[in-house]
């Protein structure tokens, strides 16, 4: 296949990218997810699906479809979000070059996700499963997951599969995260005034310091298979003017975690640098906020979806599938965390969140097949 006439995935993502559904948590006024959901909840609908549209946030709607099975069969779950990253007017108008497709959200991810509705749709048109399938469209996954975190609290399918971009193959293990806000408090008084103002932004020279020494030590340390732990500063602003020492100023810190990591222990390395600007100067005053903090995925490997898709895999592209981690955190984690166990696999693609994103159009529908197979393996 080489473009949008040979596909029958690529229409329906034309229509998804073309439908802004930029996270408005990230920028403000954003165009949220609501259309999409009604494109989705619409395909499935014309399918058979039983759906459910509802707010998770205000004007953010989770849409959630389910074909129940006769009996007797496991329940599994396509769990994609409908949230985009900004881009401009023309990320939101997809092209076609050399057998890919560009635009805002193709890999990241309304690929996976137009994948799974089309093989949804085969599945329907196939008489129904043993089992339930589901299929979800999630918001705010770019931010904090709140569709997700919903999601999981309303339903506990037996396996599920996230098609976030994994070149057909199998995600297996992530990594986590966690990102920090530090405010250090100063005193702010003219500049000819040292005796009375407080510098809040070089209190923070002992922190500063404590994030590069921890990050070689991170280097240092044995790495998972698919990447190193690591820590920087994201960023950093305070002060108001040349003359006048700075008040107040806020660093923002990320915490790449490994399995074996926890998000809990990426917060106490910071309060120790904390600790030791304290240390440092007894006028170092300061406040922590974690904004988000989501420890890494591994899961077992005898795990049934896992055997499932690795089957429907090597039967569809005639080799052993491949199985991997990845150091990017996705909302699989949100799933493995509530006890339903969730492989990451979807199309070829690279270059998420800049203009030049794309998906390889015969790789979105290989994924598509592959997804019908694994459900029809799976639920029975």
């Amino acid at each position: 296949m080489s473009g949008i006439e040979d596909s029958v995935v690529a229409p329906l993502l034309e229509r998804l990218v073309a439908c802004d559904s930029t996270n408005p948590d990230l920028v403000p006024g954003g165009a949220g997810e609501a259309g999409v959901a009604a494109i989705v909840a619409a395909e499935l609908e014309a399918a058979g699906f039983e759906v459910e549209l509802k707010d998770v946030l205000p004007g953010r709607p989770n849409v959630v479809g389910r074909l129940p099975g006769t009996g007797g069969g496991r329940s599994l779950l396509f769990c994609s979000h409908t949230d985009v990253v900004a881009a401009g007017p023309e990320g939101f108008q997809p092209r076609i070059e050399d057998g890919r497709m560009l635009g805002r959200g193709v890999n990241d991810m309304k690929g996976g996700l137009a994948a799974s509705l089309v093989a949804a749709r085969r599945i329907a048109e196939g008489g129904p499963l043993a089992g339930d399938l589901i299929v979800a469209g999630v918001i705010d996954e770019e931010y904090k997951s709140a569709g997700a975190i919903a999601l999981a609290e309303a339903i506990s399918p037996d396996a599920a599969i996230l098609p976030e971009q994994s070149n057909l193959e199998l995600i297996t293990a992530h990594g986590g995260f966690a990102w920090f806000e530090l405010v250090s408090h100063g005193v702010e008084s003219a500049g000819i005034e040292p005796d009375t103002g407080i510098d809040s932004i070089s209190l923070l020279g002992p922190v500063l310091d404590g994030i590069a020494a921890l990050d070689r030590e991170l280097a240092g340390r044995e790495p998972a298979a698919y990447g190193r732990p690591s820590v920087h500063a994201s960023t950093i602003s305070g002060g108001s003017q040349y003359p006048a020492y700075p008040e107040r100023t806020t660093l923002g810190i990320e915490r790449c975690l490994v399995p074996g990591e926890t998000w809990s222990g990426a917060k106490a390395e910071i309060e120790a640098m904390m600790a030791a600007a304290q240390g440092a100067d007894e006028r170092f005053r300061a406040d922590l906020e974690m904004i988000v903090g989501r420890n890494p995925v591994e899961l077992d490997e005898d795990e049934p979806i896992i055997e499932a898709l690795a089957l429907a895999t090597s039967e569809r592209l005639g080799r052993p599938a491949v199985r991997r981690g990845d150091m990017g955190w996705m909302d699989s984690g949100i799933l493995a965390e509530a006890g339903v166990p969730c492989v990451v696999f979807g199309p070829t693609g690279t270059l998420e969140h800049t203009p030049d994103e794309w998906v390889d159009i015969a790789s979105l529908d290989l994924c598509a097949e592959i997804l019908e197979a694994t459900a029809r393996k799976f639920c029975g």
